[in-house]
């Protein structure tokens, strides 16, 4: 049915694309194991700056339904805090199921839109209630979208899941299409240790603020960083606060 659903709002090419990078098979890689309160993890060398990405798991409906709950108590509250005096135009980028988006439904003065590159979530977004025409299947590496088309842009527990270039190219697209400010909530290692990239359920960088920093600093000259309450047994959330020039 979401398929079929899916095939009905998107338009053919881009159907077709999706379903192209879903088939795709992730590229293998060489890791090194290590334990993590009894879960076996895998952590790629850090000399390894092409870990591949796990995609398949954004078209997995029990993905779909932790994104249902997983910010309830920590970043959904903090991402109301950050934009509840704001106005105009924000992009949720890797909007999921449009969970936090109709979260933020509650601030008349902004008009918040979302992107994702599964088809399936941006279908449970529609079925929620959001507008269609302001949700877009696309890669958050290249946005869909004009230069300062929006106000103010933030994503959550999606970055660290990106390549190193693909972190460069996801940042310099939010700065783009940004006119003022983005926020962006990203785990980063207990020990502030560069831990590298982590093999679990989703794949993803633990490295120390400063790494995280460097990169952040490649697109924009003023960031702050902000504690969030999110945590789990490895790492710590932090929000990158980060002003446009």
């Amino acid at each position: 049915m979401l398929k079929n659903l899916a095939r009905q709002i998107l338009p053919p090419r881009v159907f077709n694309f999706l379903k192209k990078i879903k088939n795709q098979l992730s590229m293998s890689q060489k890791t090194t194991p290590t334990k993590d309160d009894g879960i076996v993890a895998q952590v790629t060398p850090q000399t390894d700056v092409h870990a591949p990405q796990d995609l398949n798991i954004y078209w997995d409906s029990k993905m779909a339904e932790i994104l249902e709950t997983w910010g309830e108590g920590n970043v959904w509250n903090e991402i109301q805090y950050l934009m509840v005096a704001r106005q105009g135009r924000a992009l949720d980028i890797a909007c999921g199921t449009g969970k936090t988006m109709e979260i933020l439904s509650k601030f008349p003065m902004l008009e918040i839109h979302g992107c994702d590159i599964s088809d399936l979530l941006i279908t449970k977004a529609v079925s929620r209630g959001i507008k269609r025409d302001r949700l877009k299947v696309g890669d958050a590496t290249d946005l869909d979208y004009e230069d300062n088309f929006f106000d103010y842009a933030y994503s959550i527990g999606s970055l660290e899941h990106f390549t190193e270039d693909g972190i460069a190219s996801f940042l310099m697209e939010c700065k783009r299409v940004t006119k003022i400010a983005s926020f962006h909530n990203v785990p980063v290692s207990r020990t502030n240790q560069d831990e590298g990239w982590i093999k679990r359920t989703q794949s993803y960088y633990n490295n120390s603020v400063e790494w995280w920093m460097q990169k952040y600093k490649l697109a924009y000259r003023e960031v702050y960083i902000l504690d969030s309450a999110w945590n789990d047994s490895r790492s710590v959330g932090k929000w990158f606060v980060c002003i446009n020039d």
